[in-house]
């Protein structure tokens, strides 16, 4: 069983029906023990990071993400899912995130005269960093769908599996260790690209060679 976890973030139910699509038995959901209890893990989600991190707190799914990364259950975070893993954002003036990987959340910033729209949105390449489970069968030039103005800047390189350039920023657009796999695009958006990426979640054993 898959959990997919609800924390009022929004697109949680098309997150769910991909999952479905690929033959992963999901269900939203917002009770920890049921969390706990799930074979995988999918931390999804839309929103601000001040908002996001207070609903995470109110309904106790900080600790259940957590104890679900610290259990070795393969974890699949998306979008603001991804953000929130890392120590801090900028966003909403500065706020504390979750601590399960190293690093910064910034705003994209880009020089006056530059025409670079803010949020990046629509299709962008991906351009992977060495080879994770998760990516086997995604072929160099692959492109996926984004919906973001911030982005992670990791502190471990290690944890960086794709990159993508907007404008004259190239950032971290796939993160993770261990049974952890973070994706700032949205797989469910994705099309084939996205799917493929979901298929290998529901089969992965957790690890990373």
């Amino acid at each position: 069983m898959i959990a997919v976890l609800d924390y009022d973030a929004g697109n949680l139910t098309s997150v769910e029906l991909a999952l479905q699509h690929v033959g992963g038995a999901a269900v939203v959901t917002r009770d920890p023990t049921v969390i706990g209890e799930a074979d995988r893990v999918v931390f999804p989600g839309v929103g601000s990071a001040a908002s996001c991190m207070e609903n995470l707190r109110r309904f106790g799914l900080d600790a259940a993400i957590r104890a679900a990364v610290a259990s070795g259950k393969p974890t699949l975070a998306i979008c603001i899912g991804l953000q929130l893993l890392f120590d801090h954002s900028d966003e909403d003036g500065g706020v504390a995130c979750l601590g399960v990987l190293r690093g910064q959340v910034r705003r994209f910033v880009f020089p006056a005269g530059q025409h670079t729209k803010i949020p990046h949105m629509g299709w962008n390449e991906i351009e992977l960093n060495g080879c994770h489970p998760l990516l086997a069968g995604v072929p160099a030039g692959a492109e996926c769908y984004f919906v973001h103005s911030y982005y992670a800047e990791p502190a471990d390189a290690s944890h960086v599996f794709s990159q993508t350039g907007y404008g004259q920023v190239r950032f971290t657009s796939a993160a993770g260790r261990g049974n952890l796999f973070a994706t700032q695009f949205h797989p469910e958006k994705s099309g084939e690209v996205g799917l493929a990426i979901l298929r290998n979640f529901i089969s992965w054993d957790g690890t990373c060679p």
